[in-house]
């Protein structure tokens, strides 16, 4: 079931956050930022365990971001994070967010939902602040992509 996050869900999307963080494939949130951003996530629940998220976070009047996708190894492959970016974009519909973007490393993924690859000249520069704390700063392996809600 996907639902919006709830501040009982941080410690499960914290845990992980940090176990796909150490492997590289997400930038690590600190808890605090989490509980910030709560209002951000939709989840996936399976029985009383979170074991999916997603984020969109608004950029500005115009663009959001869809960040911190992580579905648990063994719910991959089962359509959970293609319904998580599903979840994140009718958002961005209701809200009258004109584009959203993602920065992956699996853009093959995020074709599927109608993302396209774009220059990062082309995303506002505030967008990079968060690269500081990736650990593959300054070499970024990222594809940044753009969808057009509008």
């Amino acid at each position: 079931m996907i639902r919006k996050a709830k501040l009982s869900d941080i410690k499960y999307i914290y845990k992980l956050i940090l176990h796909f963080s150490k492997t590289g494939e997400v930038i690590p949130r600190s808890l605090s930022e989490l509980y910030e951003h709560v209002r951000d996530f939709f989840v996936y629940q399976d029985k009383d365990l979170v074991v999916a998220a997603c984020a969109l976070q608004i950029c500005w009047e115009d663009l959001a971001e869809i960040r911190s996708l992580v579905v648990s190894e063994e719910y991959q492959n089962k359509g959970i994070g293609l319904a998580l970016v599903k979840a994140c974009l009718q958002e961005a519909k209701e809200l009258e967010i004109p584009r959203v973007f993602v920065l992956t490393r699996v853009p093959v993924f995020f074709e599927k939902v109608g993302f396209v690859r774009t220059n990062k000249s082309e995303l506002p520069y505030k967008v990079w602040s968060d690269c500081v704390r990736c650990p593959k700063f300054p070499d970024c392996d990222e594809v940044p992509m753009i969808k057009e809600i509008f």
